[in-house]
């Protein structure tokens, strides 16, 4: 007696259609750099609205660069954010940007706006 052959019946995957099953695009959010030019300095923080002006939170340390320059880059939605950079734990508005608001210390902070 001759045995029978199995044949393996694969079924094909299902086409996929335009608009099904497709992964929605990330909302993503742009980031923002800060700079400063700071020769000599040690560490520098920034501080502002958008961190509850947390003066030393790692997540906000600026990182050196050459030529004395430190960077840091943070995820800010659209809309208007005042801060300032801690540098060596003195507060200090960005000398680059002439956009300025008073603040209840007597000083200037630096103003941004994120579209």
């Amino acid at each position: 007696m001759a045995g029978k052959a199995k044949t393996a019946v694969k079924k094909a995957a299902p086409k996929k259609q335009a608009g099904v099953a497709q992964k929605k695009p990330r909302k993503t959010v742009a980031s923002t750099e800060f700079q400063v030019y700071a020769p000599g300095a040690a560490e520098i923080f920034l501080a502002g609205d958008f961190n509850n002006w947390e003066s030393g939170s790692p997540q906000y340390r600026l990182r050196k660069y050459a030529g004395d320059v430190w960077k840091k880059k943070v995820q800010l939605s659209a809309g208007r954010y005042e801060y300032q950079f801690v540098v060596d734990g003195s507060w200090q508005a960005d000398p680059q940007n002439s956009e300025r608001a008073c603040n209840p210390f007597g000083s200037e902070n630096s103003v941004i706006t994120v579209l």
